[in-house]
């Protein structure tokens, strides 16, 4: 599937494009033979959407730690070529793609659409308040026609949204919604294809659970909780065996005191 866009994109009826994907006056961003500046922004709601975000980006990059050709990212640039030659940018809260070549793709410090050959597979957006709008229509609009898989959508606080976490997979050029459904637990869940991985809103919580495992996948946060808990219990055993050990030394000092004794 071309990544180019038939008809340009501000030329649809309907939402005009949004700020955020065009380019400036000066055309910094139009390098079709270099690489990516250092652009990076910040999150555009960072406080709403910051732990979320990092949930999702540390523990899919943990979950594919080790696996060739994927690459997972989030809020860095993505650059497409529109039909008429212009380089334009997004950058998703997070993504993941498969079959390629993700050292080449850090190297140039951006992901090209047009030099890497694939669209993205898997995208997330976080809602927040500046940005709901945008990942509801314009975004949406714009993934289905780069030829991205799948798209996903989780709303922490429930306000953004119209459904706290809803999924959809392309089907030629239009997205169909995913199964997801409020289990009698009250946790929403939807099962990602493309990553084998259950996605699942609990109590506003992102979690992501690994049926080939039947566990949720550990945050940093649980993971270092685990190490501290791990480390903590292994004081207590060497504590433990310190007092026995001494406890033996003071009963052989008695034995052999009484032995003199005698």
């Amino acid at each position: 599937m071309t990544t180019k866009l038939p008809p340009p994109y501000r030329e649809r009826g309907g939402l005009p494009l949004p700020e955020e994907f065009h380019l400036p006056a000066d055309d910094r961003h139009v390098m079709p033979d270099s690489d990516a500046p250092d652009d990076r922004e910040p999150l555009p709601d960072g406080l709403q959407q910051e732990d979320p975000f990092y949930d999702a980006v540390t523990v899919l990059k943990t979950h594919f730690l080790g696996r060739p050709g994927i690459l997972v990212s989030g809020n860095t640039p993505v650059y497409y070529v529109e039909e008429d030659g212009r380089q334009r940018i997004f950058r998703p809260d997070c993504y993941v793609v498969f079959g390629i070549d993700p050292i080449a793709v850090r190297r140039r410090n951006g992901y090209f659409i047009e030099r890497v050959g694939k669209p993205l597979d898997f995208v997330l957006e976080i809602a927040s308040g500046s940005t709901f709008r945008n990942d509801l229509g314009p975004k949406r609009d714009l993934y289905a026609r780069l030829g991205i898989g799948e798209y996903w959508r989780f709303d922490a606080t429930t306000e953004y949204y119209p459904e706290p976490l809803a999924g959809e997979r392309l089907e030629g050029q239009e997205y169909r919604p995913l199964p997801v459904a409020r289990g009698a637990d009250g946790v929403i869940r939807g099962r990602s294809p493309l990553l084998g991985l259950v996605l699942c809103w609990n109590q506003g919580k992102l979690r992501f659970y690994d049926p080939a495992t039947g566990a949720y996948l550990r945050t940093l946060e649980e993971a270092a909780g685990g190490i501290i808990a791990e480390r903590a219990a292994r004081r207590e055993a060497e504590d433990r065996a310190d007092s026995e050990a001494a406890r033996v030394r003071q009963l052989e000092e008695e034995l052999r005191r009484l032995r003199a004794e005698s």
